[in-house]
């Protein structure tokens, strides 16, 4: 069998080869642990120090300001957690269409007495301005956008939103994990418009997974959610993955370096494929706002998307399924009920994401493929 075009990079990407090229030594014969003294623990030390630096100079930071993690899932949760547990419970603002890695630990933050507020998202994605302003108006202490949605590709105007927060007084992080790779980061300048922290993860943009970062406002002030030993500044404790973390810097720098053209050409495929997926009598959401130019998220009347994306995986093409499900409760994504989409509709969403491996040819061959599964599968229905 041929091997599987991929076309699921928001869920993660393949390792770069020359991430793996650098990474190879720290797990064969550079295995020191980075707090030794010695000149084992020394070159760790360094190299964590390099990846460090490129991790910083990839979203224009400093250094002092990247705190790594284990995963985004790590960094979102050292931010909101560890901001909350130095703050008296008060106000929490985030999307109502976050990742769970922050939807859930704000859950967990309401029931230590935190007052959670769910920022309202228009048709098309993106935060209600209205909605927002209300929301400022009852001074949160903490806000938490993400930059740009995992399924919808649906980019915030995160500078706007963070300028109008700076009256509030409230500490702005946002998840930027899929937007690394895919379009130019800033984080000096959304530091200067009001952001505090912003979340990066390695596998998003050709690194390992196991290496993420939480770069951070020093003025902000955090309780570690790891104690221990006291790395990374004292606010993530555990002896750090080198290999990782070394494989994050050059996965980054790569990105930092590439993001231009990449996105060119990734917006053009997108392009190709949503017009294919128009002719096909697909409904893509959220095509009137800026979006990340891999990111394409549809659905076809009456055809759920799980069994689409499963027939899709057997003709050779690695798509994703919207839906967070179950055989017992099937539940249509909580991103798209934001959106106010039919849950019908909702039901059937697809995603395809593309990387830089991705070629004209592939989307030409996806769409022929969808072409005749969809055939197949709205046959069905009508037996039916």
């Amino acid at each position: 069998m041929l091997r599987p075009v991929y076309l699921d990079h928001n869920a993660t990407t393949p390792l770069d080869p020359a991430v793996l090229a650098a990474m190879l030594p720290w797990l064969e014969s550079q295995f020191g642990n980075a707090s030794s003294r010695h000149q084992y623990g020394r070159r760790a030390r360094q190299a964590i120090d390099e990846a460090r630096q490129q991790v910083a100079s990839a979203v224009n930071a400093h250094p002092t300001e990247v705190v790594f993690t284990s995963g985004g899932s790590e960094a979102n949760n050292l931010f909101l957690k560890g901001a909350a547990a130095s703050l008296q419970p008060s106000m929490l603002a985030i999307s109502a269409i976050e990742h769970p890695c922050v939807l859930k630990p704000a859950a967990q933050l309401a029931r230590q007495g935190w007052l959670v507020r769910s920022l309202a998202v228009d048709s098309a994605g993106r935060v209600k301005i209205e909605d927002y302003a209300e929301a400022l108006l009852e001074k949160p202490k903490l806000l938490s956008v993400m930059f740009a949605n995992n399924e919808t590709g649906v980019v915030q105007d995160i500078a706007a939103l963070a300028s109008a927060a700076r009256a509030s007084g409230a500490w702005f992080h946002t998840d930027a994990v899929q937007a690394l790779g895919k379009l130019e980061l800033d984080f000096r300048a959304l530091n200067t418009t009001g952001i505090h922290a912003m979340t990066l993860s390695a596998h998003k943009a050709g690194g390992p997974k196991g290496a993420a970062a939480l770069v951070l406002d020093k003025r902000v002030e955090l309780q570690p959610q790891i104690a221990g030993g006291g790395h990374e500044r004292g606010l993530r404790s555990g002896t750090e993955n080198v290999a990782a973390i070394v494989g994050f810097g050059v996965a980054a720098e790569l990105a930092a370096a590439r993001v231009a053209e990449l996105s060119v050409r990734m917006r053009a495929m997108q392009a190709k494929l949503e017009f294919g997926l128009a002719g096909l009598g697909a409904k893509v959401f959220a095509t009137d706002v800026v979006r990340l130019p891999n990111t394409s998220y549809f659905a076809f009347p009456n055809i759920d998307g799980e069994t689409l994306v499963g027939k899709l995986d057997r003709e050779g093409f690695a798509v994703a399924s919207g839906a967070a499900c179950s055989s017992a409760n099937p539940e249509p994504s909580h991103v798209l009920r934001a959106m106010g989409v039919a849950p019908e509709i909702a039901r059937g969403a697809v995603r395809v994401s593309l990387g830089v491996g991705n070629t004209d040819a592939e989307i030409e061959e996806f769409i022929n493929a969808l072409q005749v599964t969809v055939g197949r599968l709205q046959g069905l229905t009508a037996i039916h």
